[in-house]
């Protein structure tokens, strides 16, 4: 093995120690000039511009990743939203954080990640069947020049109405018609699985049906992964249960900097990053995404990650601070 390999591998090595997630993908994203140890190493940056309303593109590394805003919704603040928490409370850290506190508005944003030749989407959106304001993402997509039909793989956090779909349009037809599509393994046997489907209550019914709709016509062609296991090649599968049974982020490395991708491991970030303890009444499994949140986000900080959100303001893409007992997110492009 010559020495710049091994450097790359010892480099990558305590890089792995420090976190709990199998990051990948630093050795082949450096160039021979580019790897720790050699004189003329320098760490590649991150840069952020907005392209338009809701469309930011940012370089990390070599990588590009571009945030694609696929509308908003907004609906009542009741007691409902946060569980358990009271409702004087939850409008208190809304009116702190200058939002208002009579409705709260959700975005929704994607991610297309330009990296080793492949264009990949993670996550796919509303589609026709979202909230009034939603929906917006292949209009968005091409308005800066990325076609739909050039996206070549799509990475799936969770099957949530608002991530699968936009995968597949009213008319049936697929939107994203030469990808595959990545879903994590037990994501899919949670919500394909029909005697959960029969013993849902009703409240749930149409998510089960929403994931038959967009999945069925294409049940062999989906490829399923372990979470924790690679998607893709460079690409690491960040295990984060709670928000549904299988949630999984994305993340990789480039250029001495991780990304992480975190699907809804925080709704609204006023209210869940500042307030980590309090679950959104869409988290399934409300003490096990405390726990996922927590970790994810303490890493986060540790490690200087850039992060991305679904649901996160801005660009949705930025870095988290340690604020008091909770988390503060400064997006790269705002």
């Amino acid at each position: 093995m010559n020495p710049t390999r091994r450097a790359c591998l010892r480099a990558s090595a305590a890089l792995a120690a420090a976190s709990s997630i199998p990051w990948l993908g630093g050795c082949a994203d450096l160039g021979p000039g580019d790897l720790p140890g050699s004189i003329a190493y320098r760490p590649k940056g991150v840069r952020g511009a907005a392209l338009r309303d809701g469309v930011a593109r940012t370089e990390i590394g070599s990588t590009v990743v571009t945030s694609v805003r696929d509308g908003f919704a907004t609906m009542p603040l009741d007691e409902n939203f946060v569980p358990g928490v009271p409702l004087a409370q939850v409008r208190q850290a809304l009116d702190d954080a200058g939002l208002g506190s009579a409705s709260v508005t959700i975005p929704f944003t994607a991610f297309v990640v330009e990296r080793r030749k492949r264009r990949m989407l993670l996550d796919a959106g509303n589609g026709s069947f979202g909230a009034p304001g939603s929906g917006r993402l292949l209009a968005n997509l091409r308005e800066v020049g990325i076609e739909p039909a050039s996206i070549q793989d799509v990475l799936i956090t969770h099957f949530h109405g608002d991530h699968i779909n936009g995968l597949r349009g009213a008319d049936g037809k697929l939107a994203f018609p030469n990808a595959t599509i990545h879903v994590p393994a037990p994501e899919w046997d949670w919500w394909m699985d029909d005697a959960r489907m029969r013993a849902a209550p009703a409240a749930m019914r149409g998510a089960f049906e929403a994931t038959r709709r967009v999945f069925a016509p294409i049940a062999a062609d989906v490829k399923r992964f372990a979470p924790g296991a690679e998607a893709l090649p460079g690409i690491a599968t960040i295990p984060a249960f709670g928000h549904t049974p299988g949630h999984t982020g994305f993340g990789f490395e480039d250029g001495g900097h991780r990304f992480a991708y975190l699907g809804d491991l925080t709704n609204v970030t006023a209210l869940f990053l500042r307030h980590p303890d309090w679950a959104v009444r869409f988290d399934m499994d409300p003490e096990t995404a405390r726990r996922s949140r927590r970790r994810l986000l303490d890493e986060a900080v540790a490690g200087n990650w850039v992060v991305a959100g679904f649901h996160w303001p801005g660009s949705a893409m930025g870095r988290v601070a340690r604020i008091g007992d909770g988390y503060e997110f400064a997006p790269l492009v705002s």
